[in-house]
């Protein structure tokens, strides 16, 4: 079972910066690009393993050959041939528009396939880099409709602002904005269902203001306050520090400078790395090897026992 590597499907938008290329080592001279999507069975948007025996192949039939030895035994019970997360790299060169997901419950009455559930973490981003996570103030539904339409909305959101290494667990319901000079890694549910709340009446390229999606957004909105929307933690050197366990994922961050060995054994499921930074090698207990760097992603398969990391590497580890 290999170890697998995809080509980057990078989206350039009206709001993209200039991180994503230098940051993933690619040759290209594409502009704006606001994500990359690392790890993607969207239909339209399939990831292709970019080298090996597979090379060539999308992601969905990788599934569909491997089934439960790629995803695990219970996972492919719950999915079927649907991989479950969805990963990416985000670059905002401006302000992302005011957003909201549905449950699972809710994307269902509405008609669509899955509600999204994800978690942020913070790389490297501007000194004033600032996001909008959860409701500072109570507001009812009828204040929010109004709020929206008086430009105010903004008013009764929690703003934060950020650094490298904070995390943000955002459940469904929960109303969130990427500012500007935000770079990040995405972790989420195999979902494209947002709802644009707020755009800051901005035009697109062709002069016309975004569509909004002020009712669908209304049913999905958690209307309850929090203190504080940011995940908090303590780092800690060579091992494994989890960040976010969910009904959809889990997620843990590990900085390693000595090698380590990672015991999958009792997992029953596919692991992703993200490589955050730094290089080296990682050898699975088949003596699969593949050398990593900033900006890799890769995709190990559930019948992996273990992994041996060595070299100087800073990575999130996520499963199901």
């Amino acid at each position: 079972m290999p170890i697998f590597k995809f080509e980057p499907l990078l989206k350039q938008t009206l709001w993209g910066g200039d991180k994503i290329i230098p940051f993933k080592h690619l040759d290209t001279t594409a502009e704006n690009v606001g994500e990359s999507w690392e790890i993607s069975a969207v239909k339209g948007n399939e990831s292709i393993v970019c080298e090996g025996l597979w090379k060539g192949r999308s992601l969905s039939e990788v599934v569909r050959e491997m089934k439960q030895d790629l995803v695990g035994k219970e996972n492919f019970k719950r999915f079927g041939e649907e991989f479950p997360l969805l990963v990416k790299f985000i670059d905002a060169r401006q302000d992302l528009s005011i957003q909201v997901h549905p449950t699972e419950e809710i994307a269902h009455r509405q008609g669509k396939p899955h509600g999204k559930t994800e978690m942020w973490y913070l790389m490297e981003s501007a000194p004033d880099a600032k996001l909008y996570s959860g409701l500072k103030k109570k507001i009812t539904p009828e204040e929010y409709k109004t709020m929206v339409q008086d430009d105010t909305i903004c008013d009764a959101l929690a703003q934060y602002e950020v650094k490298e290494g904070d995390v943000f667990f955002l459940p469904a319901g929960r109303i969130h904005s990427i500012g500007s000079g935000c770079f990040l890694a995405e972790i989420q549910q195999t979902s494209d269902v947002t709802y644009r709340i707020y755009d800051f009446k901005r035009r697109d390229k062709d002069g016309n203001y975004r569509e909004l999606h002020t009712k669908e957004a209304a049913e999905c909105i958690d209307f309850k306050v929090k203190s504080d929307y940011r995940t908090h933690y303590v780092e800690r050197k060579n091992q494994g520090v989890m960040l976010v366990q969910c009904p959809y994922f889990s997620t843990a961050v590990y900085d390693l400078d000595e090698p380590m060995t990672i015991d999958y054994s009792e997992l029953d499921s596919f692991i992703i790395l993200i490589i955050l930074k730094g290089e080296g090698s990682i050898t699975d207990n088949e003596g699969n090897k593949v050398g990593v760097k900033t900006g890799d992603t890769l995709l190990i398969p559930a019948t992996t026992e273990t992994l041996n990391v060595s070299g100087t590497v800073k990575f999130l580890e996520t499963y199901c």
